[in-house]
Parts: C-alpha cells; structure tokens; sequence
C-alpha cells in the first residue's frame, strides 16, 4: 500500500477549473472547456471569469476563490503579466496544480523573465506545482482530460509522450488519430520552470496505464534528476528519445525557445545509452517505432538476416545495415543445410537471402523458418518486390503465421503500392513492422537491437575497485589543494603525474630543470635516452610550439636542447607563461600503440571519459569515444570497442596483441578518479602507450577547479556511483563479524538465496504475500538500484570462505525528493540478536545525511513485534484511513 504520488492532481484530476474560459470562438480559454466537454471529462468542470455566467453550458465563477468546490487541477489562459497574481488567488482557493499556458515569460525577454520568476514564487509559495509556462497543457485520455489548446485529441493507449514543444505535441497528436495510435498521457512541458523531465517520467513509472514512453526533449535542467529518472523508467518499460540540437549553432535556438541547457551531442548519446533508452533521429523514425516497435517487442541483439526475392533491395538494405554498424548473421552449418533443401539450386547461399524473382510462398515460408531457427540470427528483414510469379498475400500470410510463434523480431518491407498494399494492410492488423523502403525496416531494426545493447549498459552499476590496491586519494586532494591555494588552475606536469600515481597508473617520471646544467644533472640521474617537453600551462600542445625534443643519448645533446626549446617556444608563443624545461626519460616500445584518455566537463551532465587514438594525430583523427562514469569492466570494455582503433589493439601485421587487461585498468582507474576527485575540469594523457607489456602514461595535464564547500561527495556526478564509503562492519558478542554494505548487481544470487531461506511468516510481514521466492524482474528491481533515488544495505557474513546474506533493509525516494519508504528484514536465526536495530541506524543516519526530512513505512497491523520495533526508534504510527489492516508509520529525519 502506498500513498498517492504527489502529482496526482495534475495527472488525475477530480475537479478542473479553466481561468481565461471564454465564449469567443477559437479564443484559448474556449478551445480549452470545448477540449474537456468533447473529451468527455468524467471529474468536475468549472469556468472562471468574472465576464460570463456561464461558458458552453459550464457553470462560470469571477474568480478562482468563488468556486465552490476545492480544486485539484486549475489551467491558466490569461496574459503573461496577469499570471502570478492569478497564481496566488489559486493558493489562497486550496489549489493543488496549476497548468500555464500562457507565452511571453523568459522566452520574450529580461521582462518576461521577471514575470515568470514572480509567477514562480507565488506557486512555491503556496506549494502548488506548477506544468509550463508556454505550453500546450496535458492529456489524459482514459479520464477525459484534454487540458490542452490543441485541436487533435488522442486515443486511448499505453504511451506516455513529454514533450518541450508544444507544436510537436500537436502534430503527433495529428498523425495519431488516423493510425490508431493511443496515449496514456501527453504532457507538453513548456519552460519547464517547476515540473521538468523528471518528475514526469517518476510518475510515469509507477502509472499502471502507461507501457512505453516517447520524450522529445531539446535540453536538460537537472541531469542528475534526469539520468535517475530515465534509468529508472527504462528498467522497467521501454523508452524512446529524440532529442534536437544535434550541432553546436543549435544551441542558441534551444536555449531562446525551452531556457533549457544544451551540451556535447556525443555526450548526450552516450548517457542514453548508459540509461538504456531507444534514440531516434526523425520524425518518420518516431512515427515507426510508435506504430511498431511494441507490438511485438523481442529485442535480442543486433545479428540482422534478409530474406528477399530481389538481388538489387537485398544489397540496398544490407547497405544501410553497414551504415548503421548492424553485422548481417553468419548462418552456421545447419541453417545452411535447410536452406540448400528447401531452395533452388541457384539461390545466393549467403546473407541476404535471395530466393529468387519466382520464388512462392513455400520457398518464403522454409527459408525464414530456417532463419528463424538459426543460432546466429537475432531478428529478420522479409523483403518482396511484387514480380511476375510472387503471391505477396500469401507470403505475407506465411510471415504472419511464423511470426506469432518467433523470439526474434520480425520486419518487413513489401516495395511497390497496388499489388502489394492489401499484404501490408494484414502485416498493420498482425501487428507486425512493415514498411515500403528498405532503409526505414533497418532503421527500425537498429532501433531494437540498441535497446537490446543499451539494457545492457544500463544494468551496469559499477560497483568498488575492492580487487585493486586502494588509491591514495589523499595525497591526490593535497596536490590539488596546494595549486588551487596558490591560484594556480592548471597542474604541471609532475603534478599531474602525481595524480595518476596516487591511483596507481604507471607513469613516465618526470622532473623539472630550470637552467641547462640542471637538466643535465636531471638527465644522468634519469639515464639517457631522455625527453625534453616545455613546461608551460599556457601550452596544450608541445609540438605544435617546438617545446619537445625526443631521443637525447648525450649530455651534449640536453644542454642544447634546453636553450633550443626556450628560444623556439618563446618565438612562437611570446604570450606563454614558462615554468621550465620537463624531462622523463625515453619511452622505447617497439610494439606500443598510442592512445589517448581524457576527460572533459559537460555543462549538462558534468564529467565524462573519452578513450581513442592518441600522438599527434588525436586532434585531425577525432576517434574518440565518449562514456558516462562511474565504469566497470563491461562499460571499460564498452568504450575501447566503440573506437575506429580497436582492431588495430590486437594482433596486427607483426605486432602482438595488448595487454587489454592492463589498458582496462587505467581506463577504471581513470573512472576512480573523476568520482573521487570532483575539481578535475580537464584531464588529458596523451600519449598513453600500450604495448604486451603493459601501459605507461608519458604525457599528462589536468586543469582543476574550486569545488563549493557545501557539494555532497558526488554531486558533480550525472550517474551515482557505488558508495564505498558506507561500507562499515561490526562484530556481535559471539566474536562474528558483520558487514554491511550497499547493494550491487552482483548481489542477485544473495538475495534470491535469502528471501529462499526465509520463513513463510517472514515473507509475509515483508512482502505482505507468501511467495516462495523473488521473480528475475523483482531481483533485477531489488539489486540494480540508483543510489541517488534509493539505498540498500545488505548485512553479510563468511560461512566457509563464501558469502551469505542475513539481513536487508532499504529506503526508496518519493518522488517529493522530501521523504522516503523504508523496509527491513533479518534472517530468522539472525533475529533477536540486534541486527535489525544495527541497519536501520545505518539506514537512518544515510537518509539524514541525505538532507530527507521524513522515512515512512507501511506495516500490517498484526505484526505486533514490528510495530513494537519501529515505535522503539521513534516512528509515530497510525491507522491506514482506507484498510484497517495496515498500520502507517512516520519518523522524523531532521529534529
């Protein structure tokens, strides 16, 4: 039993009122009470204006405060400058929600931003939440609400679309109708001033009518909300984005248009795929998936099969399967030996299928059947071009039939119009993608195959490096600390080897002369053959200024290579600031590869990673791959494949492979650093070489920034890694020691262990059912959390060198940001012993740091022990006002 979300009335309004409602024709406030009246709106309807008695047969009120009824959800279709004092009438009247769809605020201007500032105040300051300004309004079908000004309505459906623009939603809405495509909700965000992208998908989680979820988004306000929300929604229904503002020229539009921030496209892409989000790029793309893609949803990888009866479509769809990086399936020996029996003689043996201008629906039938079957196929394309010989409804009939009974998804295309169009009205009945081109039906299938890869990439919860030498974070914060002291943003280079040092990233050592008879004596300690690199913060590039000189065997050679590289870098930059001359000795791998690892700041989602070819070549090359962190091995693994170099890291030509494992390393040691070490701005090592040996950072630079004293420990970060620091033991009377630690994905067989092992009694009172174990989606639910949003902490002991679970409590967020739900079990033999009292002090003391302000928590009012338990740590209870079997219970976080 849970309490209504907070947003309940906005999106399930039980009385409406519209101000601004009028009798003009096609003003706003008419289309507005025309919208609800056709919608047939099954709550209570009132109209607000002092000119009118009544509008459209709606019963009209002066003023919000003269209706007669307290009002959920209130719409307000009046000028800009009118707005907040309206706002604050609606706060005086007991109103909930308040729906601007009113223009003119930030996106008219420094005055327009004033008054949606004032606008602003006066919802907060009456708590009411507020969707827009500049926007259409919301839609819920199901209940009849259409609070919105655009003329289509919508069906009745399972997708739940947000949108910043209005005009989008509007034309959706348009396509919509004609193609039975239905809506749970249609939110039209607007300038997102109060209720954004995040609170939206929050409750579009938990809302029971909604199935999938389409955004349309052109910036971000809150990534860390976002990021949270998102990857929340996509565990557990599948979400598609499009999002604009590709390019930098772009963000200038967006900016004037939604007030919303806009960063690196590249760095967008990569955190939907770490969200496990479908994006898609156009408007036909969105039009397919919706009336598509969860018909028949059966993601499986990306290995791509065509059959078709035409040698010329099946090149031009395995063409654009090549653009979009789908591999077409290798078929093993047994679908081979099917196709050879069931196909003439003469058919193209191999992928794409072709069977050929007189093929009939036998051979269309036997040859996707023995695709289908096939163990290196993870969807098909059946391709018709309508010949001489060729039945298209009956071969359409023989897809529909395979189908039903498939995994694998299954798209078609049937080209051309008159002979082919009743075939592709039976594939829209069946439910089944089907398309007139070739190059949208493979569009479609990428689209499924990346859901299927980014789910992947979203289960990912890196958990501690607790397998590595810990790192010297310490020594690390020192360095940082002292250049920032001396007003220094930009670390020389032993600074910034230090820095990988103190995370155990092997580096080239480096010192610093000042005078040529210094970098002599430098360079004997050193031994020769050295490097000789300026130092200077004002230089990024060495090079590209003369200040590197490489393979000095002589003294000799370092006493004229320290003035040459003075003189040359002074003559080419006279505005550079220099510390002196580094010196390092000369890395000689005859098999090394040069390779880059950086990290730069996104202004909407903060640190990232970015791993491809380094040298000289880096800035003209460009291969550089882009990764949300916290990472682990999989998503390390992830970034160095998604490289144009990473064929080149393994066995090539004459070289031998690289240490892969060693690269990976620092590649998570990196990850480390970005989330302990919040002042890192930049970071570049460049050249990294890796050889079969192992790697060496030759070159590093790291640009640094003041942190606010006040930051929590990861707020820099858009994904929350794994708390190591919460990870405390504690050893009872018998001398057994007890860990407890967050959860992490790795933790499902644990936990599945646990709640086996528990009594029915137990798994009553927990679970409020008898079930006899966790269902997989329940497990991936419990194991796979967002630390931000949620915490879990398991309790754990060693029986016989292995792990075991013997308690778990966890809190989950409301979506208020305010107050969290809590649970807790301990093992039955575990009971009694003080381990329940122990969590929740760690639960309690984690929520309380968190800055919550209330922990709530539902209990069945016969478990008397429990209710004994929670009153013991100070939790107020009482009656559930709607089931005299539940007991609620409330405990304040901040007295």
């Amino acid at each position: 039993m849970k309490e209504k979300h907070y947003l309940t009335s906005l999106f399930e309004p039980r009385s409406v009122g519209i101000i601004g409602a009028s009798e003009r024709e096609n003003s706003l406030g008419n289309v507005l009470i025309r919208n609800m009246l056709e919608a047939g709106y099954k709550g209570r309807l009132f109209a607000i204006n002092p000119s009118h008695e009544t509008v459209l047969g709606v019963p009209c009120y002066k003023s919000v405060e003269d209706v007669p009824h307290r009002l959920d959800l209130v719409v307000i279709a009046v000028r800009a400058e009118k707005a907040a004092a309206l706002m604050d009438a609606c706060g005086r009247a007991g109103v909930r929600a308040a729906i601007v769809l009113s223009s003119g605020f930030s996106e008219a201007g420094p005055r327009g931003a004033l008054l949606e500032r004032k606008l602003l105040e006066a919802a907060r300051r009456h708590r009411i939440r507020m969707l827009g300004p500049n926007c259409i309004g919301l839609m819920r079908p199901e209940l009849g609400l259409n609070a919105t000004f655009a003329h289509a309505r919508a069906n009745k459906g399972s997708i739940g679309l947000i949108s910043q623009s209005g005009a989008l939603c509007a034309a959706i809405l348009d396509w919509a109708k004609p193609n039975n495509v239905g809506f749970s909700a249609v939110v039209s965000l607007g300038s997102s001033s109060d209720i954004d992208f995040g609170e939206v998908l929050e409750y579009m989680i938990s809302d029971p009518r909604t199935e999938s979820i389409f955004l349309y988004v052109e910036g971000i306000r809150d990534a860390r909300r976002f990021m949270s929300a998102l990857r929340g929604a996509a565990r557990v229904k599948p979400v598609l984005l499009m999002k604009v503002g590709r390019h930098p020229d772009v963000s200038r539009a967006i900016l004037s248009h939604s007030g919303a921030q806009v960063g690196d496209d590249t760095v967008f892409d990569a955190a939907l795929r770490r969200a496990g989000v479908i994006r898609l790029y156009n408007m036909g793309q969105l039009f397919s998936a919706a009336n598509a893609l969860f018909s028949h949803f059966r993601p499986r990888g990306n290995r791509l099969a065509v059959i078709t009866n035409g040698g010329g479509p099946g090149v031009m769809a395995a063409d654009r399967a090549g653009d979009l990086g789908i591999p077409l399936s290798e078929f093993s020996e047994g679908t081979m030996e099917k196709l050879n029996a069931c196909l003439p003689p003469n058919w193209s043996r191999g992928n794409p299928v072709d069977v050929l201008g007189d093929a009939n629906v036998d051979h269309y039938r036997k040859a996707l059947q023995a695709v289908l079957e096939g163990p290196n196929v993870d969807g098909v394309l059946v391709m018709l071009t309508p010949q001489a010989m060729t039945d298209p409804d009956g071969v359409a009939d023989a897809v529909i039939e395979l189908e039903r009974t498939a995994d694998k998804p299954v798209v078609t295309c049937w080209m051309g119009d008159e002979l082919v169009i009743k075939a592709r009205h039976r594939f829209i009945e069946a439910g089944i993608p089907t398309f007139r081109t070739p190059e949208p039906a493979v569009e479609l299938f990428s689209h499924i195959s990346a859901y299927y890869r980014n789910q992947k990439l979203l289960m990912q919860t890196p958990a501690p490096l607790s397998h590595l030498s810990p790192p010297s974070i310490e020594s690390a914060r020192l360095v940082i600390e002292t250049a920032l002291a001396e007003r220094r943003n930009v670390l020389n280079e032993m600074e910034s080897k230090a820095l990988l040092a103190a995370f155990r990233i092997p580096i080239a050592q480096t010192v610093i002369a000042r005078s040529a008879t210094e970098a002599m004596v430098l360079a004997e300690e050193i031994g020769l053959p050295v490097v000789m690199k300026i130092d200077s913060p004002s230089i990024i590039h060495k090079s590209d200024s003369g200040g590197v000189r490489l393979n000095l065997g002589s003294l000799a050679a370092v006493r004229t290579a320290y003035q040459e590289i003075l003189d040359e870098v002074k003559r080419n930059r006279p505005d550079a600031t220099i510390n002196g001359v580094a010196i390092e000795p000369m890395i000689l791998k005859r098999n090394g590869r040069e390779l880059v690892v950086g990290v730069r700041r996104d202004p909407v989602f903060g640190p990232v990673i970015t791993f491809g070819e380094g040298g000289n070549r880096v800035e003209a090359n460009r291969d550089l791959a882009v990764a949300l962190p916290p990472l682990n091995n999989y998503l390390v693994h992830d970034l160095i494949r998604s490289t144009r170099v990473y064929p080149l890291l393994g066995q090539f030509r004459n070289l031998p492979p690289i240490n892969m494992e060693a690269l990976e390393l620092v590649l998570l040691r990196v990850s480390e650093m970005v989330c302990e070490l919040p002042w890192i701005a930049t970071l570049d090592i460049n050249p990294l070489i890796v050889d079969e040996a192992g790697t060496v950072a030759v070159d590093a630079r790291i640009v640094v920034e003041n942190v606010a004293p006040t930051a929590d420990r990861y707020d820099h970060m858009a994904i929350h890694p794994y708390p190591s620091h919460l990870i405390s033991r504690w050893t009872v009377p018998d001398g057994t020691e007890i860990t407890i630690r967050p959860i992490k994905p790795e933790d499902a067989e644990l936990e599945i262990d646990f709640v086996r092992g528990l009594s029915a009694e137990t798994k009553y009172y927990r679970f409020m059912n008898t079930m006899r174990e966790l269902p997989p989606a329940m497990v991936a639910r419990l194991t796979q959390i967002d630390y931000d949003r949620e915490m879990a902490f398991l309790a754990t002991v060693q029986q016989d060198g292995v792990e075991k679970e013997i308690g778990v409590c966890r809190y989950a967020v409301n979506p208020d940001g305010e107050s969290c739900e809590f649970a807790v079990v301990v093992a039955d033999d575990w009971q009694h012993r003080g381990l329940a009292r122990r969590l929740m002090g760690t639960l309690i003391e984690t929520a309380r740091n968190k800055g919550l302000t209330y922990m709530n928590g539902v209990f069945l009012a016969n478990n008397e022990r429990m209710l004994r338990f929670v009153q013991g740590l100070g939790f107020v209870l009482s009656n559930d006002p709607d089931d005299s079997t539940i007991k609620l219970g409330v405990l304040s976080l901040q007295d």
